[in-house]
């Protein structure tokens, strides 16, 4: 992908593949062009060249009902988590639903169909969070309304999950806690899921490769067993933007 805003480049041809039942970690430094890779998949950006595709299936000039579809192969998990707060986890996470049911279902919450609402708990149940179900988000930890948000993801029904810096805002034992479980719903339940991350011990100790990005261009794809810290160090050099 390539893609520029006003003129200026943050994708210089960024290539990254991220196969069913894997944890891809992204690492790079502000303004690297991790955030925006993640964004053009879910059409919150639009790349001014190149492919992308979902599933098996392109999606770069797709309109319409057609691109829509597609879009929900893939759901996001945000830095800033975008829960409503005054609901409850239940609630947030039956929203999650929201794209494959008919406009009028959206309106009410209590019209969310009985299938939703069981399939709502199990992804609850998944992040280990069925007991706090009735709570409201505004009363969980971080790392606890981190969950929701996955859970949520999950209620998506998606085969990829981009997750743009999960983690950031939250303690180290949380923090552990949340790629944790990323990492067992790519391995147990077979989804792609890259992952920004400016924790590199994370990426080491959950993802199956990390990839760095420096100046919009991939450096490195490696297993997180040759993750050199000089390569790391490398990422977050100073480097003169042409």
């Amino acid at each position: 992908m390539h893609k520029a805003f006003a003129r200026r480049p943050v994708l210089r041809g960024v290539d990254l593949h991220v196969a069913r039942g894997e944890l891809v970690a992204v690492l790079g430094a502000n303004g690297s062009g991790k955030s925006t890779a993640l964004r053009c998949v879910v059409g919150l950006a639009e790349p001014d060249s190149g492919s992308i595709r979902l599933a098996g299936h392109e999606i770069v000039g797709l309109r319409g009902a057609p691109l829509t579809a597609a879009r929900r192969e893939a759901a996001m998990i945000f830095q800033h988590i975008h829960l409503v707060r005054r609901l409850s986890a239940f609630d947030n996470v039956c929203c999650g639903a929201l794209g494959r049911l008919p406009p009028a279902r959206s309106l009410v919450r209590t019209l969310f169909p009985a299938h939703v609402r069981d399939e709502a708990m199990r992804c609850l149940d998944r992040v280990g969070l069925a007991d706090r179900a009735a709570e409201r988000v505004s009363r969980l930890s971080g790392g606890q309304q981190q969950r929701v948000a996955i859970a949520r993801a999950l209620c998506q029904r998606p085969s990829v999950l981009l997750a743009d810096e999960p983690v950031s805002s939250l303690d180290p034992a949380a923090a552990e806690r949340v790629l944790g479980l990323l990492a067992e719903l790519a391995h147990r339940d077979a989804l792609a899921i890259a992952a920004v991350l400016h924790q590199p011990h994370l990426a080491r100790r959950h993802a199956d490769r990390v990839v760095g990005l420096r100046n919009g261009r991939v450096v490195f794809d490696l297993p997180p067993d040759l993750l050199e810290p000089e390569r790391v160090d490398a990422l977050y050099a100073p480097y003169d933007d042409p």
